[in-house]
């Protein structure tokens, strides 16, 4: 039982150096943040809307997506702020089976972390050179923030994560908005003890270096649903799941409380045509409740080109290889609904 010491990965400042962002592009990730930013300060009616691939796998497919979104985005960008889902990593509950372009470009290949490396940053910067759209991502590994620190818009920290002090500690520095899941508990308490956390300073090793952060006062909750010790999944979306995250938010010493809404995961019971009616239903308590629309501050749904899923190796062209996700076609509709209702 030992580490088998394999290749020496190269540095964060290497793979910015071999791809590095515009001056130009540098300014209008800059806006995109600062408008993200007002949003979670309640300065800005805007809604948010993650959304996008359960696992980003393939590169055409996902550039062919946020195409699309950015063509709803124009559209829409009075109302919405889209914020494509590329999520490189791909947590898996027992750590076996697929696990994202950042540790195997191609899923059918053995792993190589120096190619997914490169992948990771190639799609993120590609989405935003072709259209405009800086992106989120899960934060899976928080040495890995360095590599994607100039061109993440938002930063996902997963149900499994959030309990982790490196998690917490490391999206102390970060200085976008910063998304912190519950734990598949559901209990609110550990969500909540990981923004306050994540909201303050800290003094910590990161990447081989003695270091000091901030706080990042962008921290906020996401609501994904629980699952019980029988297994069963447990929705935390309803109006009364909302005014107790509210009545508990007040109770703490937090900046901007802020919640986003995960349509997928335990609150669909992975059922995702389920997503369309959940968004629905949160964007209904908004319009009922002061206290829901001051704290819901947007939703987050997994999307791609074909509805469902498929294994690996069948090839369906934009069709998600991990969990189920909405067709392209039942997508617009709904970013235009949510438009029309946020």
């Amino acid at each position: 039982m030992s580490f088998t010491y394999l290749n020496e990965l190269p540095t964060p400042a290497q793979i910015k150096k071999d791809f590095p962002l515009s001056e130009e592009l540098q300014l209008l990730k800059k806006e995109r943040d600062a408008q993200i930013s007002a949003v979670i300060r309640g300065e800005s009616d805007r809604f948010l809307v993650i959304i996008g691939p359960c696992s980003a796998d393939s590169e055409k497919p996902v550039m062919d997506y946020i195409h699309r979104l950015a063509k709803v985005n124009e559209q829409t960008k009075d109302r919405l702020i889209i914020i494509p889902r590329i999520y490189t990593n791909k947590p898996r509950t027992t750590g076996e089976g697929y696990k994202g372009i950042a540790t195997q470009p191609d899923p059918e290949a053995n792993p190589d972390m120096i190619a997914g490396l490169i992948a990771v940053r190639r799609l993120h910067l590609q989405a935003i050179e072709e259209t405009g759209l800086s992106a989120a991502d899960e934060m899976l590994y928080p040495e890995n923030w360095d590599y994607v620190d100039d061109l993440l818009s938002y930063v996902a920290i997963g149900a499994r994560s959030v309990e982790d002090q490196q998690h917490r500690l490391t999206v102390s520095g970060f200085d976008v908005a910063s998304g912190m899941k519950n734990p598949t508990s559901g209990d609110f308490s550990v969500m909540l003890n990981s923004v306050f956390a994540a909201q303050h300073p800290h003094h910590f090793t990161h990447r081989g270096w003695e270091v000091d952060t901030s706080g990042n006062p962008l921290a906020h909750v996401i609501l994904r649903g629980a699952v019980n010790k029988r297994g069963v999944a447990i929705p935390n979306y309803h109006y009364e799941d909302l005014i107790r995250l509210h009545e508990m938010y007040e109770k703490m010493d937090l900046l901007y409380p802020a919640c986003i809404v995960d349509a997928n995961h335990s609150n669909s019971s992975k059922k995702y045509q389920e997503q369309t009616r959940i968004v629905e239903e949160v964007l209904h308590n908004r319009s009922i409740s002061p206290e829901i629309r001051q704290l819901v501050k947007g939703v987050m749904v997994e999307s791609y080109i074909e509805p469902g899923s498929q294994k690996i190796g069948e090839h369906v062209y934009g069709k998600s290889i991990t969990d189920p996700c909405l067709g392209w076609n039942e997508t617009e509709t709904l970013l235009y609904e949510i438009a029309e209702k946020a």
